[in-house]
């Protein structure tokens, strides 16, 4: 370790002189702390967007396995019915599951009985739904009313689809099939419903064109087989509790699923999305270890004479290449820790400070046009925010090794200076 004191030594007094000669240093500093406290918040608000739209799907929709019954004309309805509901308490003790959840599901024209229309997703679930599955009682935030179907004739709708129907807890609301069955007059098949509950889940498609109604009467509606949402403890594990479920005896002849095969386009433009996002930011960098690298060069000639005084000393160019890296990891060490600790203040509290924002512009200087994401254009309530810890390191060392790669790019040439050739003219 002693033999690279002098190294520090040497590095350090070259790092405090520039800092105090010139400026490019501490921009170079500011640049890299602007790249990782920009991409870390960036990312922090897209993960909690991206996260909640999934989740959202994921708990309301899709679920993390799906089992059905092919499609067969020897089998009845009811054949179907006890085939999905036999094979509910065996997959349940699989290990990894938290919930298997009957459905049926079709498209229907809700009526209210103030004037209003809109075709909707129409789900039946059993009463005690929310009591096996626990993601979706976290998704399913009620206004008003609760989740009550234990009575075959109680729907669930939601917020926007509510205000779209002029409907309100306790209104009647008639559900037309366009599933494709009719009544005995031909007409298509339809029930008079009332309003037992009032949700948000904070996804628009969701609360616009989302209706809950029994299990029973969905069938009744035209629903079709019953489906078997099955959740899991961690749904990228959802291969192996897969494998898991196919082997069971109960299982055998169902059609699985998993969440993977549901709305793969939506994850996939979701990723690329984010993947473009970094790669856009991340050109910050690529600009600061341009100017890092040019100011490392002019260093290095403005220091050529002191380099060809530590070769004639015996330094190697490793050495050499040192003095000069040291100004890079400062650089880096210094941009990129305090980029990363306002990045992360900033993505922790962003909703305190948005709030903040727009109370000042609002209440103080009244320009309303400057408030950020106010409620009456956008449709969520606050900001969400999600740090993931792997994402915030790989912010942190991207900033601080171009800063270092730089320097040692910078270097290069100067390290391999013989010293005959600079000493010949001094």
């Amino acid at each position: 370790m002693g033999r690279y004191k002098w190294i520090v030594f040497v590095a350090s007094r070259y790092v405090s002189k520039a800092r105090r000669n010139s400026p490019s240093s501490a921009l170079a500093v500011i640049g890299i702390a602007t790249g990782v406290l920009a991409l870390t918040v960036i990312l922090a608000v897209m993960n909690g967007l991206q996260l909640g739209f999934i989740e959202s799907i994921l708990e309301i929709s899709s679920y993390h396995i799906r089992a059905e019954v092919p499609f067969t004309e020897s089998d009845t309805e009811a054949e179907q019915d006890s085939r999905i509901f036999e094979a509910i308490p065996a997959i349940t003790e699989v290990p990894g599951v938290t919930a298997a959840v009957p459905f049926r599901e079709f498209h229907g024209l809700i009526q209210g009985d103030r004037g209003g229309q809109q075709v909707a997703v129409i789900r039946g679930l059993p009463s005690d739904a929310l009591e096996k599955d626990q993601g979706l009682a976290r998704k399913l935030i009620f206004e008003s009313g609760s989740f009550a179907l234990a009575g075959e004739r109680g729907i669930l709708l939601g917020a926007e689809l509510a205000k779209r129907l002029y409907a309100r807890v306790g209104d009647e609301i008639t559900v037309v099939s366009i599933a494709g069955l009719l009544n005995d007059a031909g007409e298509p098949a339809d029930s008079q419903f009332t309003v037992t509950g009032i949700f948000r889940s904070d996804f628009y498609e969701y609360d616009l064109g989302w209706g809950f109604i029994n299990l029973r009467a969905a069938g009744e509606l035209g629903g079709g087989a019953p489906l078997l949402g099955v959740k899991i403890k961690n749904r990228w594990q959802d291969r192996a509790v897969l494998t898991r479920i196919r082997n069971l005896p109960e299982t055998q002849g169902l059609k699985l699923s998993t969440w993977r095969d549901y709305n793969r386009s939506f994850f996939g433009a979701l990723r690329t999305e984010k993947l473009l996002m970094f790669l856009l930011v991340g050109l910050i960098f690529i600009v600061v270890g341009l100017n890092i690298f040019q100011s490392q060069r002019r260093i290095v000639l403005e220091r050529r004479e002191d380099i060809g005084l530590f070769r004639a000393m015996g330094a190697g160019e490793q050495a050499v290449r040192l003095v000069f890296v040291w100004d890079g990891f400062v650089i880096g060490l210094t941009g990129g820790g305090g980029g990363l600790i306002l990045g992360l203040l900033l993505g922790t509290h962003i909703n305190k400070i948005i709030a903040l924002w727009n109370y000042l512009i609002d209440s103080i200087f009244n320009i309303q046009k400057l408030a950020i994401f106010p409620q009456g254009v956008f449709y969520i309530r606050e900001i969400p925010s999600r740090i993931i810890p792997h994402e915030v390191c790989l912010i942190f060392f991207f900033g601080f090794f171009s800063a270092i790669l730089s320097s040692w790019f910078a270097s290069g040439k100067a390290s391999r200076t013989r010293p005959a050739e600079v000493l010949r003219y001094e």
